[in-house]
């Protein structure tokens, strides 16, 4: 077990034993975790101390960019200007993604076919 989660294990013990842990809103309820299966066991709790503090690695930043910018675009007209623009943005983030080494499936589906056929058309 790395420091970190020793240090954290402890303070949740001590936490208990004082009674700070009880009658919390959602006390017994499920946990809502994310899906973290991708960041390596080594990297997880980096990764979730900076994405709790509102912090996102670059690579992570991209992904969550991508996704805004992918949402964003099934909502416009593919034939407007302002949706070109975005699909090109969204293309070249995708590549950048890709060079870092994520695969960018996440992007795929309906809206994501109709992004590549236009552009492809557009070259």
């Amino acid at each position: 077990m790395w420091l970190i989660d020793q240090l954290v294990e402890q303070h949740i013990r001590e936490a208990q034993e004082k009674g700070e842990l009880s009658n919390l809103p959602g006390e017994g309820a499920p946990l809502q975790l994310d899906d973290d299966s991708g960041v390596p066991d080594e990297l997880r709790t980096a990764y979730r101390l900076l994405k709790n503090s509102g912090h996102l690695p670059p690579e992570l930043e991209m992904r969550r960019e991508a996704l805004a910018l992918n949402d964003l675009l099934r909502e416009l007209n593919p034939d407007d200007g302002k949706a070109r623009e975005l699909s090109k943005r969204l293309a070249l983030l995708e590549i950048k993604i890709q060079q870092a080494g994520i695969s960018t499936d996440f992007l795929r589906g309906d809206y994501g076919d109709v992004i590549h056929h236009h552009l492809q058309r557009e070259k």
